[in-house]
């Protein structure tokens, strides 16, 4: 199949397509290659893919040395004409947008970056998708839409209208015009809020990239909420796997449904929303006690209170994952941990 995924230059968007590749699906990405953190990382991961830096010009394309089927544009989603070019010249079936302004904290001391990415640019792949009459976009959502929510776990049928973010709001501006774009003209959406990933290539504005470079520097790390923030930490592999199998099975309306007595997550229209979790929270201290384990070093802690726009704990319901696609994430935290400082300690030669 021919897939377009924006954020390929991502930490998900990497992994997701290395996997479609891998499966002899063909790839056109976009990344704006933004400086929200070390471009380096962006640029490494798109050269394990071959697609090498000094190739790279502005909505140019770019063939990878590794595999034929694929193609690689930096471009911004703001750019509208340029998107509507790459989706015209190469007949997309599926759509997974991954392409954001992420982090929480970010939001808070620049919201302009987050109105222009994750909603200007989520508009422009919603107007390319309906003029071009794609199969199905799938899109990145996130489990920090759930907010003020105070019951666990977090259930895609529960009201997710009180943020605590502006990062989490675009992120639920996006299931809402999806739905939109979804109920006018038919268009199958599917928005996937994925919960605290983590893994190899992973970023490094990220707790357990920042625990680990600072373990063994031999610096303190911040340990916020005084430790007792509990996160749904999910595998990256397992957030891949969620994807790839959503991505090929595209939503059905729901004739029956009735937003008086319905699940908020599906509708008439061809819509869903799920998440993507290990449905087994972890509190940050045992996080951190298995980053320890594994680097065989003692963190030096300090103790922090909870930072403006963190939720206390996230936790998962993925039954109606497991009931549509036959899935569950499970790769434990122990191994997660262990398979990223493997790639930390080779990739910095530490």
């Amino acid at each position: 199949m021919k897939f377009l995924v924006t954020g390929t230059a991502g930490f998900i968007g990497f992994h997701l397509t290395n996997r479609l590749l891998a499966e002899g699906h063909s790839v056109v990405g976009i990344d704006s290659i933004n400086y929200y953190y070390d471009v380096n990382v962006k640029y490494n991961r798109l050269a394990f893919a071959g697609i090498l830096k000094e190739n790279i010009q502005y909505n140019q394309p770019v063939l990878s040395t590794k595999n034929n089927n694929y193609t690689f544009y930096k471009v911004q989603l703001e750019e509208k004409q340029h998107l509507m070019a790459i989706f015209e010249q190469y007949g997309f079936d599926v759509v997974v947008n991954l392409a954001a302004q992420a982090g929480v904290r970010y939001s808070l001391i620049n919201p302009d970056a987050y109105v222009n990415s994750n909603i200007v640019g989520f508009v422009n792949i919603l107007e390319c998708c309906r003029h071009h009459h794609i199969g199905h976009l799938a899109y990145a959502s996130s489990s920090s839409v759930y907010g003020l929510n105070d019951e666990n776990p977090f259930s895609t049928a529960q009201n997710v209208d009180h943020p605590l973010s502006l990062y989490a709001a675009s992120k639920k501006s996006n299931e809402l015009m999806a739905h939109v774009y979804s109920h006018l003209f038919n268009l199958p959406t599917t928005g996937l809020r994925f919960f605290t990933v983590y893994g190899p290539w992973g970023r490094p504005d990220m707790a357990l990239f920042i625990f680990t470079k600072a373990i063994l520097e031999g610096r303190p790390i911040q340990v916020f909420n005084n430790g007792n923030m509990l996160r749904d930490f999910t595998y990256v592999d397992d957030i891949v796997e969620g994807i790839l199998r959503v991505a090929l099975n595209p939503p059905q309306p729901n004739p029956g449904w009735l937003a008086s007595n319905s699940d908020a997550s599906s509708s008439s229209a061809p819509y869903k929303v799920y998440n993507i979790g290990n449905n087994s929270p972890v509190k940050l201290m045992d996080f951190i006690n298995a980053a320890e384990n594994e680097l065989g070093i003692e963190a030096i802690k300090e103790y922090m209170p909870l930072q403006p726009g963190d939720v206390p704990a996230t936790y998962a319901d993925v039954h109606d994952l497991v009931r549509d696609m036959g899935y569950k994430p499970a790769t434990t935290v122990q191994h997660g941990i262990k398979m990223f400082i493997q790639w930390y300690r080779e990739y910095y030669k530490v």
